[in-house]
């Protein structure tokens, strides 16, 4: 599921919004709420609920609560038969008044699992093509530099074989970094393209993040002297650098059996 493509899709709803999800909610899909901060605002507040009964209280499956006003926070709660159940709160806080926010709601079988950062508009890396079609090419204007993030959003498809992202240099055939999922086997290749030949293939894993027809999130850290990468908030792996001129990586390629949702740099 892409954005462009999502099952349902609300623009510029007026706040307070209540709306209804078609079909209701099912396993492995994402929620993907976009808006801004108000500068003075104390808190905001997103709930999942089975309808908008108030007498009496509809259940609400999720609360999900940034307070901005007191200690920095997030609440998490379910309300069941007018019963509100233990409040999960988290003393970290990833958005900022006056700025604007992402953040995807992820369905589990057991649990509701909520990313959300925030971001600039002009952090996008730009796709030659202009749209995020694969196979994807973007370019990162500046070449890379340590302490930026790459996030690669997207849903893997129904009959995967594998997938692979690779970042790299525009004026040569190099490929600093290799990312290579292979959903079939459960391996995730990594490796890099030197002066026309590949280099040492690493695989060690402690999970592998990705299976059939779900939604993943990529983080990749550049620092100075390796890649750390993350999938759904997980840290899995470090990559030393294998090409010290950082600013040489400014192409960004993707493709495979895979729809993208979001690629930045930021």
């Amino acid at each position: 599921m892409s954005v462009a493509n999502a099952k349902h899709r609300v623009l510029n709803p007026v706040i307070p919004y209540t709306g209804a999800i078609p079909g209701g909610l099912h396993l492995g899909e994402v929620i993907v709420v976009q808006g801004t901060v108000p500068q003075d605002a104390d808190s905001f507040q997103i709930d999942l609920s089975r309808g908008c009964s108030t007498k009496p209280c509809s259940d609400v499956a999720l609360c999900f609560r940034a307070q901005f006003s007191g200690p920095l926070c997030v609440v998490c709660n379910s309300l069941f038969k007018e019963s509100w159940g233990k409040e999960e709160t988290i003393y970290q806080l990833p958005f900022k008044q006056g700025a604007p926010f992402e953040a995807l709601i992820l369905v589990h079988k057991n649990a509701f699992k909520v990313h959300a950062v925030g971001y600039s508009p002009s952090s996008a890396i730009y796709s030659e093509s202009g749209d995020l079609s694969l196979p994807y090419k973007g370019s990162l204007l500046n070449g890379l530099s340590p302490g930026e993030h790459i996030t690669v959003k997207g849903q893997v498809c129904i009959y995967p074989h594998s997938f692979t992202i690779n970042l790299r240099s525009s004026q040569t055939e190099n490929i600093a970094l290799h990312l290579n999922p292979r959903i079939k086997s459960a391996v995730f290749i990594r490796n890099s393209y030197l002066s026309e030949c590949w280099g040492y293939e690493e695989r060690e894993l402690q999970f592998f993040p990705f299976s059939s027809g779900e939604y993943f999130e990529i983080l990749i850290l550049c620092q100075p002297h390796q890649f750390k990468v993350a999938v759904n908030g997980l840290h899995l792996f470090e990559f030393k650098h294998r090409v010290q001129d950082l600013k040489s990586i400014d192409l960004m390629e993707i493709m495979g059996d895979v729809e993208l949702i979001d690629v930045k740099v930021w």
